[in-house]
C-alpha cells in the first residue's frame, strides 16, 4: 500500500487490493497546503462541517464520501466501496478560537490490504476509557501531533502507550506550511520517543505492506505534498 500526506490530516491511500481512499481533505487556502489533485474511490471526513476536515467536494473521481461522525451516531459501521468504516463520536477542543461550543466529529477506522488504519479525526479533549477501547490492535495510527486545536500530547500519549500501534504517523502538527502560533513543532511529539524509535520518509509517500510493518510501536515522520 502506497501513503501519501497531503498535509493537516488527508492522507491518500493506494492498496493493492481495494479502493484508492483520501482522509479528511482540506481547504487548501485555509490550511496553506496544495490542493489535492489526486482522485479517489472513496473519501472519509471526520465531519461536514469543518472546512480543514471535509472538503470532499474538492477531490477529483466522482468519490463515494463517508461522514465517520454520521457513522458514529448511526450504529457505528458503514461499509462503502467494500471497506468497512467503523467510527466512534469525539469533540473538538473546548477552547476552539472558532466555535463558541465545540463541534462534534468522528475518529474512524477502516482494513485495506489486511493493515488495520485508525484516524483520530480532529479530537480536541482527553479520550475516554470507550475512546482509547476503539483505537485497540492498530496497525497504523494517524495521531494528532501538533496539540492546541487537539488533544494535548500527554492525553495522546497515554492513548499511545496503552494501545501499541505498531506504527505511528503524525499530522496536524506545525510546519513552514500550516503555522498556526501555539502549535507545536513535530519535535515536540517526538519527544516522548527514543530517537531509534523514528523513521523519517524524505518525502510525501511511503510503501508499507503487512509484512513490514514493525513489530513493537514506531513512529513513520512523513513530508507533505508541495
Amino acid at each position: 500500500m502506497k501513503i501519501t500526506w497531503y498535509g493537516h490530516a488527508s492522507f491518500g491511500l493506494d492498496p493493492k487490493n481495494g479502493p484508492r481512499i483520501i482522509t479528511d481533505p482540506y481547504t487548501p487556502e485555509g490550511v496553506g497546503y496544495a490542493p489535492i489533485k489526486d482522485p479517489a474511490d472513496l473519501v472519509i471526513i471526520s465531519s461536514d462541517d469543518d472546512s480543514a476536515h471535509c472538503r470532499a467536494d474538492l477531490i477529483a473521481g466522482a468519490p463515494e464520501v463517508v461522514n465517520a461522525l454520521t457513522v458514529a451516531q448511526t450504529g457505528g459501521a458503514q461499509t462503502a466501496k467494500g471497506v468497512e468504516i467503523t467510527a466512534i463520536e469525539a469533540a473538538e477542543w473546548d477552547h476552539h478560537p472558532e466555535h463558541a461550543v465545540p463541534g462534534q466529529n468522528g475518529m474512524y477506522r477502516f482494513t485495506v490490504d489486511g493493515i488495520k488504519c485508525a484516524h483520530m479525526g480532529d479530537v480536541g479533549n482527553p479520550l475516554t476509557d470507550a475512546q482509547q477501547v476503539f483505537f485497540e490492535d492498530t496497525d497504523i495510527l494517524f495521531a494528532l501531533a501538533g496539540g492546541y486545536l487537539t488533544i494535548e500530547l500527554p492525553d495522546l500519549m497515554e492513548m499511545i502507550h496503552r494501545v501499541k500501534p505498531r506504527l505511528v504517523i503524525p499530522m496536524h502538527f506545525r510546519t513552514l506550511t500550516y503555522r498556526p502560533r501555539n502549535t507545536m513543532w513535530i519535535e515536540s511529539f517526538l519527544s516522548h520517543f527514543k530517537d531509534e524509535d523514528v523513521d523519517f520518509s524524505f518525502g510525501s509517500t511511503a510503501e508499507l505492506t503487512k509484512q513490514t510493518l514493525p513489530e513493537r510501536t514506531r513512529v513513520l515522520v512523513m513530508d507533505y505534498v508541495r
